[in-house]
């Protein structure tokens, strides 16, 4: 009994680390790539011992002969800038307008209310190339192609309905008696959302953030359409290392890299308000 339980505890063990090897090796083959000179990148077979290199990260931060001819700020810096200007934006739009949402649909006397939710849902369903047409033309006609405003309103498309959602379900798993209880003491509906839900929900706020930034920041099809040369974002920034008559794959590694470097740093940050969201809400 106890040899099978152990060879039970065991394939669980071993069955994960497969699945981490899986799920993680296109991220540890593209930072590997990063590091190569190009003969290297397209050797074949391929070259798991070689010189490694910091040309690609130092041409792709400072431009083309790296730090000692650096004038100018490079383009790719200032996509990741637009990128950080418009996902934070977007998504602290969204966080305003979505929780207070997602607070009167949980709790708000709403006929068809989840008819409404799943309205804002659908949003996501629908492709991109569907709406990017229209809002094209639109955005040339009333001034807002290649703005910053115009791009973090468009990312609401992203953004908006996926805080509604997962913050629609975080409110309605807190009890009503906590509410009730603020209610008795004089509270108002608006002192109960800010001084009494909204620090319970904090974990909810904080993966709903984490979720939204991520989707909006690798997000491709809105930049190429709707941002122009001062507003690209750090997308648009990866697909510039693919030229007319080649694809430089050490400078796409890096780039990308460099790119998933702020999403990783806002999950980590935000995730010891997370745990300590789970361990000292109110409802515990």
């Amino acid at each position: 009994m106890s040899f099978l339980k152990n060879t039970k505890i065991f394939s669980i063990y071993l069955s994960q680390i497969f699945f981490f090897i899986f799920f993680i090796f296109p991220i540890i083959w593209i930072l590997i790539m990063s590091f190569k000179e190009f003969r290297d990148i397209i050797a074949y077979p391929p070259r798991f011992i070689f010189k490694p290199t910091l040309d690609n990260y130092s041409e792709i931060l400072f431009g083309p002969g790296g730090i000692a001819n650096f004038h100018r700020l490079p383009d790719y810096v200032k996509y990741l800038f637009n990128s950080a200007i418009i996902s934070g934006g977007a998504v602290l739009l969204a966080t305003v307008l979505g929780v207070p949402a997602a607070y009167a649909l949980a709790r708000g006397n709403i006929r068809g209310r989840m008819h409404i939710a799943f309205t804002f849902l659908s949003f996501r369903f629908a492709p991109e190339l569907m709406v990017i047409l229209p809002m094209f033309l639109i955005y040339t006609q009333i001034g807002l192609y290649d703005t910053y405003i115009g791009l973090i309103l468009a990312h609401q498309l992203i953004c908006l309905p996926l805080i509604i959602w997962i913050m629609l379900s975080f409110f309605q798993d807190i009890p009503t008696a906590i509410e009730e209880a603020a209610r008795v003491d004089g509270a108002s509906v608006f002192l109960t959302l800010r001084a009494v839900i909204l620090p319970i929900a904090g974990p909810g706020i904080a993966s709903a953030t984490i979720i939204a930034f991520i989707f909006s920041w690798n997000n491709l099809i809105f930049g190429l359409v709707l941002a122009g040369s001062d507003t690209r974002p750090v997308t648009m920034g990866i697909l510039q290392t693919m030229t007319f008559d080649q694809i430089k794959w050490g400078l796409m590694a890096s780039a990308a890299m460099i790119s998933a470097v702020p999403g990783m740093l806002i999950a980590i940050y935000l995730q010891k308000y997370i745990t300590r969201g789970l361990t000292m809400g109110a409802v515990k």
